[in-house]
């Protein structure tokens, strides 16, 4: 008995062994990867029944999903030194693809977003949420931090282009997230307090010089936000469901696929935007509070492994892919519950997407990649 004990034992030893092996040649974290596995496992149970558990949908998710996978293993590999010297191209790239987006690209929901391949349709923007926080980064490597006033008119311009291309489409919700992943390079760089005030200030004074140029239903979307039931079935209806449809799901909800609000369509962009809704119906307090901690499992691990990184490239671009995931949770959470204004941002890896899932896994497959080489950086 003793015998046989030890044995199983060493086999799980042996086992163990051999699962860090492969994970180390595979240049990939554990905790990180089972952590965003257990979000979109989650996930897709949940969009099952948000979209009135059509099997074509989950299909279509889950090819996204490996799509995401092979490309976060194929970047966790690359190194660093590679996607520092590629980043300004990969920047300039973007930027092309955006101007021709402006010019001939698809239009599907009165934006002009995509670009349409003929078997592929995707959006350039997504690529920018990469492309900008690399940019500044490559910008930042080689000058003394913090960045002094010229430098950080370089990059807001760098920021601004690509953002204003988007905003255009218009996506303002990518935008914003574009411009928040470039942001948080420069807050990451050592931006003293006064100036983030300074430069705070120099926004709102732009969003109130933007408020002009906004479509009427992007006014529409901030006034409603400040009071919901002015229009209670028009612009303030996504609110006002959402808020009913989390409410009513108590602390246990109502059970898998029997969500009224979700089930009977009252809840609009149920699979989408708004899928967080259908989690704290479903599921209730405690099915939202499972998935927030899983979240937090995962920014933790990102925020520990960009503090690892040993060179200001790779630790202003990893810091920024790891605070932009928590941004993204953030904002639909925020969005969905009432406390933002609906700024079409999906939630990760659980609500319906196709571009912005292979990008937030390629996103990571990055920050395994400035983790995994850290040694081998600069040589």
């Amino acid at each position: 008995m003793i015998y046989e004990e030890v044995t199983s034992a060493s086999r799980a030893r042996r086992t163990l062994t051999g699962a860090a092996r492969v994970l180390s040649a595979l240049k990939i974290d554990g905790p990180l990867v089972v952590g965003l596995a257990l979000i979109a496992v989650y996930g897709l149970i949940v969009l099952y029944s948000a979209s009135g558990q059509n099997a074509g949908t989950i299909v279509r998710t889950l090819m996204r999903l490996i799509l995401g996978t092979v490309a976060m293993l194929v970047l966790a590999r690359v190194n660093p030194n590679f996607l520092r010297r590629t980043s300004p191209w990969l920047y300039a790239i973007g930027i092309v693809l955006l101007l021709v987006v402006a010019a001939i690209g698809h239009i599907g929901m009165g934006a002009q977003r995509w670009l349409d391949l003929g078997i592929i349709r995707f959006q350039p923007s997504e690529l920018m949420k990469l492309a900008v926080p690399m940019m500044c980064a490559w910008c930042l490597q080689e000058r003394p931090l913090p960045p002094s006033w010229l430098t950080l008119g370089l990059l807001t311009g760098m920021i601004l282009v690509p953002v204003g291309l988007v905003a255009m489409q218009p996506d303002l919700g990518t935008a914003a997230l574009i411009a928040i992943a470039g942001g948080l390079v420069i807050i990451l760089a050592g931006l003293q307090v006064r100036v983030m005030a300074m430069l705070a200030g120099m926004a709102a004074i732009g969003a109130w010089f933007g408020w002009s140029f906004m479509h009427d239903y992007q006014r529409k979307r901030v006034l409603t936000f400040l009071d919901p039931q002015t229009d209670p079935l028009g612009a303030g209806y996504h609110i006002i469901q959402s808020q009913i449809a989390i409410g009513s799901g108590g602390v246990f909800g109502k059970g898998w696929m029997n969500g009224s609000q979700a089930q009977l369509e009252f809840l609009p962009e149920r699979s989408t935007d708004f899928i967080f809704a259908v989690v704290g119906e479903e599921f209730g307090l405690l099915g939202l509070t499972l998935l927030l901690l899983l979240y937090v499992l995962v920014v933790s691990r990102a925020i520990y492994l960009a503090t690892q990184t040993q060179d200001t490239f790779a630790r202003l671009l990893a810091g920024s892919l790891a605070l932009t995931f928590f941004v993204y949770v953030f904002i639909n959470a925020g969005m969905v519950t009432g406390l933002l204004p609906v700024v079409g941002v999906p939630l990760p890896l659980v609500s319906y997407g196709g571009t912005s899932v292979v990008t937030l896994l390629a996103g990571f497959g990055i920050l395994m990649a400035l983790y995994s080489h850290r040694k081998l950086v600069g040589s």
